[in-house]
């Protein structure tokens, strides 16, 4: 058994969770938590403490999380992107993104909120810019990530008593590969320098993990400065 706190990070295998990962192994234990386990397994042989979580966040159940009995953080990184017009958009589009990135969530930190309050732990919700604002062409993300703030909105009061803190990181544009498929929704071109970069994300969780026992970030919101 592992004398570090551990930390779960979903979507761990590349983008802004693998930046958390980086970020948070100096310092825990990490389970990388992802539908590639290959991908998992070789992330978790780069850091000095880490084993892959291998899931889907869709289906995750009671059975994946037996023997998880002490969590100190909960990374929610994982999520989907899809863009399009009201009268665009089908069903599937709109079921698909809200069981990724508002059902699992929900299902997930429900079934881990036992470890959590256990460890005195907390949750960080990797939100977005759009859990604020939405335009056109992103109902149904901007509508997950009103969602996603909700949730977590709602969960910081309820296990204020039960000692687990809840942070909700909203992110503008980041460098990922999500920001290179939103530009060519857009019609435009991608220059991953101009915008901000994973690790600077991974930073901000950072700061909320380090916060101390008689403080909570609750919402953080991160811009790109338009100076690179």
């Amino acid at each position: 058994m592992t004398s570090l706190p551990i930390a779960l990070i979903t979507g761990a295998s590349r983008g802004i969770g693998r930046a958390i990962a980086d970020e948070l192994a100096p310092t825990h234990h990490l389970l990388l938590g992802g539908r590639d386990r290959a991908a998992l397994e070789a992330a978790s042989s780069q850091y000095p403490s880490a084993e892959p979580f291998a899931l889907d966040v869709r289906a995750v159940t009671e059975a994946d999380v037996t023997g998880i009995d002490h969590l100190d953080v909960l990374v929610h990184s994982a999520g989907v992107l899809r863009m399009g017009t009201v009268a665009e958009l089908d069903d599937d589009a709109w079921r698909d993104s809200f069981e990724i990135n508002v059902f699992a969530v929900a299902r997930l930190t429900r079934l881990l909120l036992p470890a959590l309050r256990a460890a005195g732990g907390q949750v960080i919700a990797i939100n977005s810019g759009s859990g604020y604002n939405s335009g056109a062409g992103s109902s149904v993300y901007s509508g997950t990530k009103f969602a996603l703030r909700a949730l977590t909105d709602a969960l910081r009061e309820e296990e204020r008593a039960n000692g687990v803190r809840v942070s909700s990181i909203h992110p503008g544009r980041v460098a990922t590969d999500m920001q290179q498929e939103l530009h060519e929704f857009e019609g435009k071109d991608y220059s991953p320098e101009a915008w901000i970069q994973p690790a600077q994300v991974a930073k901000a969780v950072r700061l909320a993990v380090d916060a101390s026992r008689d403080s909570t970030i609750e919402s953080l919101n991160i811009r790109p400065s338009g100076m690179a």
